[in-house]
Protein backbone atom coordinates (compact mmCIF):
# COMPACT_ATOMS: atom_id res chain seq x y z
CA UNK A 1 0.00 0.00 0.00
CA UNK A 2 2.80 2.37 0.90
CA UNK A 3 4.56 1.55 -2.37
CA UNK A 4 1.41 2.41 -4.32
CA UNK A 5 1.15 5.75 -2.52
CA UNK A 6 4.75 6.54 -3.35
CA UNK A 7 4.14 5.56 -6.96
CA UNK A 8 1.08 7.83 -7.18
CA UNK A 9 3.00 10.71 -5.61
CA UNK A 10 5.76 10.21 -8.16
CA UNK A 11 3.27 10.26 -11.04
CA UNK A 12 1.63 13.43 -9.73
CA UNK A 13 5.03 15.08 -9.34
CA UNK A 14 5.95 14.11 -12.93
CA UNK A 15 2.69 15.60 -14.21
CA UNK A 16 3.34 18.78 -12.28
CA UNK A 17 6.87 19.02 -13.68
CA UNK A 18 5.53 18.51 -17.23
CA UNK A 19 2.95 21.27 -16.74
CA UNK A 20 5.62 23.63 -15.44
CA UNK A 21 7.93 22.80 -18.34
CA UNK A 22 5.10 23.21 -20.90
CA UNK A 23 4.05 26.52 -19.36
CA UNK A 24 7.62 27.74 -19.49
CA UNK A 25 7.98 26.58 -23.10
CA UNK A 26 4.86 28.39 -24.30
CA UNK A 27 5.80 31.46 -22.29
CA UNK A 28 9.18 31.47 -24.02
CA UNK A 29 7.51 31.23 -27.44
CA UNK A 30 5.14 34.05 -26.52
CA UNK A 31 7.99 36.29 -25.37
CA UNK A 32 9.96 35.47 -28.52
CA UNK A 33 7.03 36.35 -30.82
CA UNK A 34 6.34 39.60 -28.94
CA UNK A 35 9.98 40.61 -29.21
CA UNK A 36 10.03 39.59 -32.88
CA UNK A 37 6.82 41.35 -34.02
CA UNK A 38 6.39 44.31 -31.65
CA UNK A 39 7.42 47.53 -33.40
CA UNK A 40 5.81 50.09 -31.10
CA UNK A 41 9.03 50.90 -29.25
CA UNK A 42 10.72 51.83 -32.53
CA UNK A 43 8.16 54.49 -33.50
CA UNK A 44 8.77 58.22 -33.86
CA UNK A 45 5.32 59.88 -33.63
CA UNK A 46 6.31 63.47 -34.25
CA UNK A 47 8.72 62.74 -37.12
CA UNK A 48 6.13 60.50 -38.83
CA UNK A 49 3.39 63.16 -38.70
CA UNK A 50 5.75 65.88 -39.94
CA UNK A 51 7.01 63.67 -42.79
CA UNK A 52 3.49 62.85 -43.97
CA UNK A 53 2.40 66.49 -43.78
CA UNK A 54 5.48 67.53 -45.76
CA UNK A 55 4.45 65.27 -48.69
CA UNK A 56 0.89 66.62 -48.92
CA UNK A 57 1.39 70.06 -50.59
CA UNK A 58 1.07 70.06 -54.36
CA UNK A 59 2.66 72.99 -56.12
CA UNK A 60 5.77 74.05 -57.94
CA UNK A 61 8.24 71.21 -58.36
CA UNK A 62 5.73 68.58 -57.16
CA UNK A 63 3.28 69.56 -59.93
CA UNK A 64 5.95 69.22 -62.60
CA UNK A 65 7.13 65.89 -61.17
CA UNK A 66 3.56 64.60 -61.41
CA UNK A 67 3.21 65.78 -65.03
CA UNK A 68 6.49 64.15 -66.02
CA UNK A 69 5.49 60.94 -64.19
CA UNK A 70 2.21 60.92 -66.15
CA UNK A 71 4.05 61.22 -69.45
CA UNK A 72 6.55 58.52 -68.48
CA UNK A 73 3.74 56.14 -67.47
CA UNK A 74 1.78 56.96 -70.64
CA UNK A 75 4.83 56.23 -72.80
CA UNK A 76 5.30 52.96 -70.93
CA UNK A 77 1.68 51.98 -71.60
CA UNK A 78 2.00 53.04 -75.23
CA UNK A 79 5.16 50.97 -75.67
CA UNK A 80 3.82 48.11 -73.50
CA UNK A 81 6.99 48.43 -71.39
CA UNK A 82 6.74 47.21 -67.80
CA UNK A 83 10.11 48.74 -66.87
CA UNK A 84 9.06 52.23 -67.99
CA UNK A 85 5.74 51.98 -66.13
CA UNK A 86 7.60 50.97 -62.96
CA UNK A 87 9.83 54.02 -63.34
CA UNK A 88 6.76 56.27 -63.44
CA UNK A 89 5.43 54.67 -60.24
CA UNK A 90 8.67 55.47 -58.41
CA UNK A 91 8.68 59.21 -59.22
CA UNK A 92 4.96 59.80 -58.77
CA UNK A 93 4.03 62.03 -55.76
CA UNK A 94 0.45 60.70 -55.51
CA UNK A 95 1.08 58.76 -52.29
CA UNK A 96 1.52 61.88 -50.12
CA UNK A 97 -2.11 63.16 -49.98
CA UNK A 98 -3.47 59.60 -49.61
CA UNK A 99 -1.36 59.03 -46.49
CA UNK A 100 -2.47 62.47 -45.31
CA UNK A 101 -6.13 61.42 -45.56
CA UNK A 102 -5.56 58.26 -43.52
CA UNK A 103 -3.52 60.13 -40.92
CA UNK A 104 -6.15 62.89 -40.62
CA UNK A 105 -8.82 60.39 -39.62
CA UNK A 106 -6.47 58.65 -37.20
CA UNK A 107 -5.47 61.80 -35.28
CA UNK A 108 -8.66 63.87 -35.84
CA UNK A 109 -6.89 66.60 -37.87
CA UNK A 110 -9.58 68.24 -40.01
CA UNK A 111 -7.25 70.90 -41.42
CA UNK A 112 -4.84 68.26 -42.78
CA UNK A 113 -7.79 66.26 -44.13
CA UNK A 114 -9.03 69.29 -46.07
CA UNK A 115 -5.56 69.94 -47.54
CA UNK A 116 -5.11 66.28 -48.45
CA UNK A 117 -8.46 66.04 -50.24
CA UNK A 118 -7.89 69.27 -52.19
CA UNK A 119 -4.38 68.26 -53.25
CA UNK A 120 -5.39 64.71 -54.18
CA UNK A 121 -8.31 66.01 -56.26
CA UNK A 122 -5.99 68.45 -58.03
CA UNK A 123 -3.47 65.69 -58.73
CA UNK A 124 -6.16 63.42 -60.18
CA UNK A 125 -7.54 66.12 -62.48
CA UNK A 126 -4.06 67.16 -63.66
CA UNK A 127 -3.07 63.53 -64.27
CA UNK A 128 -6.22 62.87 -66.33
CA UNK A 129 -5.68 66.01 -68.43
CA UNK A 130 -2.00 65.20 -69.08
CA UNK A 131 -2.67 61.57 -70.01
CA UNK A 132 -5.67 62.57 -72.15
CA UNK A 133 -3.53 64.99 -74.16
CA UNK A 134 -0.76 62.42 -74.59
CA UNK A 135 -3.02 59.65 -75.89
CA UNK A 136 -5.04 62.07 -78.01
CA UNK A 137 -1.92 63.02 -79.99
CA UNK A 138 -0.09 59.67 -79.65
CA UNK A 139 -2.83 57.01 -79.67
CA UNK A 140 -2.11 53.32 -79.13
CA UNK A 141 -2.11 51.20 -82.27
CA UNK A 142 -3.81 48.45 -80.26
CA UNK A 143 -4.75 47.71 -76.64
CA UNK A 144 -1.84 45.93 -74.95
CA UNK A 145 -1.34 43.89 -71.79
CA UNK A 146 -0.01 46.79 -69.69
CA UNK A 147 -3.16 48.79 -70.41
CA UNK A 148 -5.69 45.96 -70.17
CA UNK A 149 -4.28 44.97 -66.78
CA UNK A 150 -5.58 48.27 -65.32
CA UNK A 151 -9.24 48.12 -66.44
CA UNK A 152 -10.50 45.00 -64.64
CA UNK A 153 -9.57 45.09 -60.92
CA UNK A 154 -10.05 41.96 -58.84
CA UNK A 155 -9.67 40.97 -55.19
CA UNK A 156 -5.88 40.75 -55.55
CA UNK A 157 -5.73 44.50 -56.24
CA UNK A 158 -7.62 45.15 -52.99
CA UNK A 159 -5.24 42.95 -51.00
CA UNK A 160 -2.15 44.49 -52.64
CA UNK A 161 -3.34 48.02 -51.81
CA UNK A 162 -4.20 47.11 -48.19
CA UNK A 163 -1.09 45.11 -47.30
CA UNK A 164 1.11 47.48 -49.28
CA UNK A 165 -0.34 50.38 -47.27
CA UNK A 166 0.36 48.51 -44.02
CA UNK A 167 3.96 47.89 -45.06
CA UNK A 168 4.37 51.54 -46.06
CA UNK A 169 3.06 52.90 -42.76
CA UNK A 170 5.13 50.52 -40.65
CA UNK A 171 8.19 51.73 -42.60
CA UNK A 172 7.07 55.38 -42.26
CA UNK A 173 6.63 55.19 -38.50
CA UNK A 174 10.01 53.53 -37.90
CA UNK A 175 12.83 55.67 -36.66
CA UNK A 176 14.91 56.11 -39.77
CA UNK A 177 12.46 55.47 -42.63
CA UNK A 178 13.15 52.37 -44.75
CA UNK A 179 13.38 53.86 -48.26
CA UNK A 180 13.39 50.49 -50.04
CA UNK A 181 10.00 49.64 -48.54
CA UNK A 182 8.54 52.94 -49.73
CA UNK A 183 9.81 52.30 -53.26
CA UNK A 184 8.48 48.74 -53.18
CA UNK A 185 5.02 49.88 -52.10
CA UNK A 186 4.98 52.54 -54.82
CA UNK A 187 5.58 49.79 -57.39
CA UNK A 188 3.15 47.28 -55.87
CA UNK A 189 0.17 49.61 -55.44
CA UNK A 190 0.63 51.21 -58.88
CA UNK A 191 -1.27 54.48 -58.41
CA UNK A 192 -0.09 56.21 -61.58
CA UNK A 193 -0.87 53.64 -64.35
CA UNK A 194 -4.64 53.50 -63.62
CA UNK A 195 -4.91 57.29 -63.99
CA UNK A 196 -3.05 57.16 -67.31
CA UNK A 197 -5.30 54.32 -68.46
CA UNK A 198 -8.32 56.43 -67.51
CA UNK A 199 -6.89 59.28 -69.60
CA UNK A 200 -6.49 56.84 -72.49
CA UNK A 201 -10.14 55.84 -72.10
CA UNK A 202 -11.20 59.49 -72.31
CA UNK A 203 -9.00 60.12 -75.35
CA UNK A 204 -10.47 57.11 -77.18
CA UNK A 205 -14.03 57.70 -75.97
CA UNK A 206 -13.94 54.28 -74.28
CA UNK A 207 -15.76 54.89 -70.99
CA UNK A 208 -15.59 51.22 -70.03
CA UNK A 209 -11.79 51.58 -69.78
CA UNK A 210 -12.21 54.91 -67.96
CA UNK A 211 -14.58 53.48 -65.36
CA UNK A 212 -12.49 50.34 -64.80
CA UNK A 213 -9.23 52.29 -64.38
CA UNK A 214 -10.78 54.86 -62.03
CA UNK A 215 -12.32 52.03 -60.03
CA UNK A 216 -8.86 50.48 -59.60
CA UNK A 217 -7.39 53.85 -58.56
CA UNK A 218 -10.22 54.35 -56.05
CA UNK A 219 -9.60 50.88 -54.58
CA UNK A 220 -5.89 51.64 -54.15
CA UNK A 221 -6.63 55.04 -52.58
CA UNK A 222 -9.25 53.80 -50.10
CA UNK A 223 -7.31 50.80 -48.86
CA UNK A 224 -3.96 52.62 -48.57
CA UNK A 225 -5.72 55.30 -46.50
CA UNK A 226 -7.44 52.57 -44.45
CA UNK A 227 -4.11 50.86 -43.76
CA UNK A 228 -2.63 54.20 -42.69
CA UNK A 229 -5.53 54.77 -40.30
CA UNK A 230 -5.22 51.31 -38.71
CA UNK A 231 -1.44 51.45 -38.19
CA UNK A 232 -1.54 54.91 -36.58
CA UNK A 233 -4.42 53.86 -34.32
CA UNK A 234 -2.56 50.67 -33.35
CA UNK A 235 0.50 52.75 -32.44
CA UNK A 236 -1.67 55.16 -30.37
CA UNK A 237 -0.61 58.30 -32.21
CA UNK A 238 -1.64 61.40 -30.21
CA UNK A 239 -4.87 63.13 -31.27
CA UNK A 240 -4.64 66.61 -32.75
CA UNK A 241 -5.13 69.25 -30.06
CA UNK A 242 -7.71 72.05 -30.35
CA UNK A 243 -7.89 75.01 -27.97
CA UNK A 244 -11.68 74.92 -27.88
CA UNK A 245 -13.17 71.75 -26.33
CA UNK A 246 -16.43 72.16 -28.28
CA UNK A 247 -14.50 72.52 -31.51
CA UNK A 248 -12.47 69.41 -30.70
CA UNK A 249 -15.66 67.44 -30.04
CA UNK A 250 -17.30 68.73 -33.24
CA UNK A 251 -14.29 67.82 -35.36
CA UNK A 252 -14.11 64.40 -33.71
CA UNK A 253 -17.73 63.77 -34.72
CA UNK A 254 -17.08 64.99 -38.27
CA UNK A 255 -14.00 62.78 -38.59
CA UNK A 256 -15.93 59.78 -37.25
CA UNK A 257 -18.87 60.30 -39.63
CA UNK A 258 -16.61 60.80 -42.66
CA UNK A 259 -14.47 57.83 -41.63
CA UNK A 260 -17.52 55.57 -41.38
CA UNK A 261 -18.79 56.94 -44.72
CA UNK A 262 -15.48 55.92 -46.30
CA UNK A 263 -15.25 52.59 -44.50
CA UNK A 264 -18.69 51.38 -45.61
CA UNK A 265 -17.93 51.72 -49.37
CA UNK A 266 -14.53 50.13 -48.71
CA UNK A 267 -16.20 47.10 -47.16
CA UNK A 268 -18.74 46.84 -49.97
CA UNK A 269 -15.98 47.32 -52.53
CA UNK A 270 -14.01 44.44 -51.07
CA UNK A 271 -17.09 42.21 -50.94
CA UNK A 272 -18.08 43.04 -54.54
CA UNK A 273 -14.58 42.55 -55.90
CA UNK A 274 -14.18 39.33 -53.91
CA UNK A 275 -17.50 37.95 -55.20
CA UNK A 276 -16.60 38.89 -58.76
CA UNK A 277 -13.24 37.16 -58.36
CA UNK A 278 -15.03 34.04 -57.07
CA UNK A 279 -17.38 34.10 -60.06
CA UNK A 280 -14.48 34.51 -62.52
CA UNK A 281 -12.60 31.61 -60.94
CA UNK A 282 -15.61 29.28 -61.00
CA UNK A 283 -16.50 30.22 -64.58
CA UNK A 284 -12.93 29.44 -65.64
CA UNK A 285 -13.22 26.07 -63.87
CA UNK A 286 -16.60 25.44 -65.52
CA UNK A 287 -15.23 26.19 -68.99
CA UNK A 288 -12.21 23.95 -68.41
CA UNK A 289 -14.10 21.00 -66.92
CA UNK A 290 -17.26 21.00 -69.01
CA UNK A 291 -16.19 22.45 -72.38
CA UNK A 292 -12.46 22.58 -73.05
CA UNK A 293 -11.99 18.96 -71.94
CA UNK A 294 -14.83 17.90 -74.26
CA UNK A 295 -13.43 17.27 -77.73
CA UNK A 296 -16.91 17.46 -79.31
CA UNK A 297 -17.29 21.13 -78.31
CA UNK A 298 -15.36 23.88 -80.11
CA UNK A 299 -15.63 27.05 -78.03
CA UNK A 300 -14.79 30.17 -80.05
CA UNK A 301 -15.24 32.86 -77.37
CA UNK A 302 -17.21 33.68 -74.24
CA UNK A 303 -18.35 36.72 -72.31
CA UNK A 304 -19.76 37.41 -68.82
CA UNK A 305 -22.60 39.89 -68.25
CA UNK A 306 -22.40 40.58 -64.51
CA UNK A 307 -25.39 42.93 -64.55
CA UNK A 308 -27.74 40.28 -66.02
CA UNK A 309 -25.96 37.26 -64.48
CA UNK A 310 -25.51 35.68 -67.90
CA UNK A 311 -22.70 33.67 -69.45
CA UNK A 312 -22.54 33.88 -73.26
CA UNK A 313 -20.87 30.96 -75.05
CA UNK A 314 -20.14 31.10 -78.77
CA UNK A 315 -19.28 27.77 -80.41
CA UNK A 316 -17.87 27.02 -83.84
CA UNK A 317 -19.86 23.79 -84.15
CA UNK A 318 -23.60 23.25 -83.96
CA UNK A 319 -24.89 22.69 -80.42
CA UNK A 320 -27.72 20.24 -79.77
CA UNK A 321 -30.46 20.71 -77.20
CA UNK A 322 -29.13 17.73 -75.21
CA UNK A 323 -25.74 19.45 -74.93
CA UNK A 324 -27.42 22.65 -73.76
CA UNK A 325 -29.33 20.76 -71.06
CA UNK A 326 -26.14 19.02 -69.91
CA UNK A 327 -24.28 22.34 -69.62
CA UNK A 328 -27.20 23.88 -67.71
CA UNK A 329 -27.31 20.98 -65.27
CA UNK A 330 -23.56 21.21 -64.66
CA UNK A 331 -23.81 24.97 -64.12
CA UNK A 332 -26.44 24.40 -61.41
CA UNK A 333 -24.12 22.03 -59.50
CA UNK A 334 -23.90 23.91 -56.19
CA UNK A 335 -21.03 21.77 -54.89
CA UNK A 336 -18.80 22.53 -57.89
CA UNK A 337 -20.01 26.07 -58.73
CA UNK A 338 -21.82 27.56 -55.69
CA UNK A 339 -21.53 31.15 -56.99
CA UNK A 340 -23.02 30.35 -60.42
CA UNK A 341 -26.41 28.89 -59.47
CA UNK A 342 -28.11 32.21 -60.33
CA UNK A 343 -26.40 32.47 -63.75
CA UNK A 344 -28.09 31.77 -67.09
CA UNK A 345 -26.42 30.33 -70.16
CA UNK A 346 -26.82 31.92 -73.57
CA UNK A 347 -25.40 29.62 -76.22
CA UNK A 348 -24.69 30.25 -79.89
CA UNK A 349 -23.64 27.50 -82.27
CA UNK A 350 -21.43 28.09 -85.34
CA UNK A 351 -20.54 31.45 -86.80
CA UNK A 352 -23.50 31.48 -89.20
CA UNK A 353 -26.37 31.18 -86.77
CA UNK A 354 -27.62 33.89 -84.49
CA UNK A 355 -30.03 32.34 -82.05
CA UNK A 356 -29.90 31.85 -78.32
CA UNK A 357 -30.69 28.58 -76.59
CA UNK A 358 -32.25 29.69 -73.34
CA UNK A 359 -31.74 27.84 -70.07
CA UNK A 360 -34.10 25.59 -68.14
CA UNK A 361 -35.86 28.59 -66.60
CA UNK A 362 -37.80 28.89 -69.88
CA UNK A 363 -38.84 25.26 -70.37
CA UNK A 364 -42.47 26.32 -70.88
CA UNK A 365 -41.43 27.92 -74.19
CA UNK A 366 -39.95 24.74 -75.61
CA UNK A 367 -42.40 24.45 -78.52
CA UNK A 368 -41.83 28.04 -79.54
CA UNK A 369 -38.08 27.48 -79.35
CA UNK A 370 -38.28 24.37 -81.55
CA UNK A 371 -40.25 26.28 -84.17
CA UNK A 372 -37.73 29.12 -84.05
CA UNK A 373 -34.89 26.63 -84.51
CA UNK A 374 -36.56 25.28 -87.65
CA UNK A 375 -36.83 28.78 -89.11
CA UNK A 376 -33.23 29.49 -88.17
CA UNK A 377 -32.11 26.24 -89.79
CA UNK A 378 -33.77 27.32 -93.04
CA UNK A 379 -32.17 30.76 -92.77
CA UNK A 380 -28.81 29.14 -92.12
CA UNK A 381 -29.19 27.05 -95.26
CA UNK A 382 -30.00 30.19 -97.26
CA UNK A 383 -27.03 32.01 -95.75
CA UNK A 384 -24.77 29.06 -96.61
CA UNK A 385 -25.97 29.16 -100.22
CA UNK A 386 -25.40 32.92 -100.38
CA UNK A 387 -21.91 32.52 -98.93
CA UNK A 388 -21.12 29.87 -101.54
CA UNK A 389 -22.36 32.20 -104.28
CA UNK A 390 -20.35 35.12 -102.93
CA UNK A 391 -17.25 32.95 -102.62
CA UNK A 392 -17.70 31.75 -106.20
CA UNK A 393 -18.09 35.33 -107.48
CA UNK A 394 -15.01 36.45 -105.54
CA UNK A 395 -13.00 33.61 -107.06
CA UNK A 396 -14.19 34.56 -110.54
CA UNK A 397 -13.31 38.22 -109.98
CA UNK A 398 -9.84 37.36 -108.73
CA UNK A 399 -9.31 34.87 -111.54
CA UNK A 400 -10.34 37.49 -114.13
CA UNK A 401 -7.91 39.94 -112.56
CA UNK A 402 -5.10 37.39 -112.65
CA UNK A 403 -5.78 36.65 -116.30
CA UNK A 404 -5.68 40.35 -117.24
CA UNK A 405 -2.85 41.52 -115.03
CA UNK A 406 0.02 39.27 -114.09
CA UNK A 407 1.09 41.34 -111.09
CA UNK A 408 -2.34 41.66 -109.43
CA UNK A 409 -2.83 39.63 -106.24
CA UNK A 410 -6.00 38.66 -104.41
CA UNK A 411 -7.42 41.95 -103.22
CA UNK A 412 -9.37 40.39 -100.36
CA UNK A 413 -6.15 39.17 -98.74
CA UNK A 414 -4.50 42.59 -99.06
CA UNK A 415 -7.57 44.31 -97.58
CA UNK A 416 -7.63 42.02 -94.56
CA UNK A 417 -3.90 42.36 -93.88
CA UNK A 418 -4.12 46.15 -94.31
CA UNK A 419 -6.80 46.39 -91.62
CA UNK A 420 -4.75 44.19 -89.27
CA UNK A 421 -1.57 46.23 -89.73
CA UNK A 422 -3.21 49.67 -89.89
CA UNK A 423 -6.42 49.65 -87.90
CA UNK A 424 -6.93 53.39 -88.56
CA UNK A 425 -7.64 52.65 -92.25
CA UNK A 426 -11.42 52.80 -92.75
CA UNK A 427 -11.51 51.95 -96.48
CA UNK A 428 -9.08 50.81 -99.19
CA UNK A 429 -9.48 50.56 -102.96
CA UNK A 430 -7.01 49.45 -105.62
CA UNK A 431 -7.01 49.79 -109.37
CA UNK A 432 -4.68 50.23 -112.34
CA UNK A 433 -5.48 53.65 -113.80
CA UNK A 434 -4.84 54.54 -117.43
CA UNK A 435 -2.93 57.83 -117.62
CA UNK A 436 -1.32 60.01 -120.31
CA UNK A 437 0.98 62.98 -119.80
CA UNK A 438 1.58 63.87 -123.47
CA UNK A 439 -1.86 62.67 -124.67
CA UNK A 440 -0.12 60.18 -126.95
CA UNK A 441 1.60 57.60 -124.78
CA UNK A 442 -0.62 55.78 -122.31
CA UNK A 443 0.70 54.40 -119.00
CA UNK A 444 -0.93 52.08 -116.50
CA UNK A 445 -0.46 53.43 -112.95
CA UNK A 446 -1.23 51.21 -109.92
CA UNK A 447 -3.30 53.39 -107.59
CA UNK A 448 -4.50 52.70 -104.03
CA UNK A 449 -7.21 54.93 -102.58
CA UNK A 450 -7.11 55.09 -98.78
CA UNK A 451 -9.64 56.56 -96.36
CA UNK A 452 -8.14 57.22 -92.90
CA UNK A 453 -9.81 57.76 -89.54
CA UNK A 454 -10.73 61.43 -89.41
CA UNK A 455 -9.39 61.72 -85.83
CA UNK A 456 -5.79 61.19 -86.95
CA UNK A 457 -3.57 64.24 -87.25
CA UNK A 458 -2.08 65.19 -90.62
CA UNK A 459 1.47 64.37 -89.51
CA UNK A 460 0.46 60.93 -88.26
CA UNK A 461 -1.45 60.20 -91.47
CA UNK A 462 1.58 61.16 -93.58
CA UNK A 463 3.84 58.86 -91.54
CA UNK A 464 1.46 55.90 -91.70
CA UNK A 465 0.83 56.52 -95.42
CA UNK A 466 4.53 56.21 -96.23
CA UNK A 467 4.73 52.95 -94.28
CA UNK A 468 1.60 51.64 -96.01
CA UNK A 469 2.93 52.51 -99.50
CA UNK A 470 6.21 50.68 -98.88
CA UNK A 471 4.40 47.63 -97.55
CA UNK A 472 1.87 47.52 -100.44
CA UNK A 473 4.62 47.83 -103.03
CA UNK A 474 6.47 44.92 -101.47
CA UNK A 475 3.35 42.75 -101.13
CA UNK A 476 2.15 43.48 -104.69
CA UNK A 477 5.63 43.33 -106.20
CA UNK A 478 5.21 46.75 -107.80
CA UNK A 479 7.92 49.16 -108.90
CA UNK A 480 5.70 52.18 -108.32
CA UNK A 481 2.46 52.79 -106.44
CA UNK A 482 0.43 55.97 -106.25
CA UNK A 483 -1.50 56.61 -103.01
CA UNK A 484 -4.66 58.67 -103.25
CA UNK A 485 -6.17 59.91 -100.03
CA UNK A 486 -9.94 60.06 -99.53
CA UNK A 487 -11.41 62.15 -96.72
Amino acid sequence: MEKNDQKNDSIEQSKSDVKVDAKGFFLSIKNFLIELLDFRHDTDHEATINAIKADIPFKGATAWILIFAVFVASIGLNANSTAVVIGAMLISPLMGPILGIGMSFAINDISTLRKSLVNLGTMIVLSLIASFLFFYFFPLSEDNSELLGRVSPDVRDVLIAFFGGLALMVARTKKGTIASVIFGVAIATALMPPLCTAGYGLAKGNFTYFRGAMYLFTINTIFIALATFLVLKLLSFPMHKYANAAKRKRYAIIATVVGVAVMVPAIFTFINVFNKSQIDTQISTFLKNEIKNNNSLQLMDWEIDYAKNELDLNFLNEITEATVNDLNNELLNEKMYPNLNHFKLRIKGSDTKSYDLITSAYKDKREELIESKKMITEMRTQITDLQATISSLNNRIEQDALNKHQNVIAFSKIAKETKIRYNDVEQISFAKVLSSKDFIKIDTIPTATIKWNYKLSENLVNTKERELRNWLQKEMDLDTLFIKRER
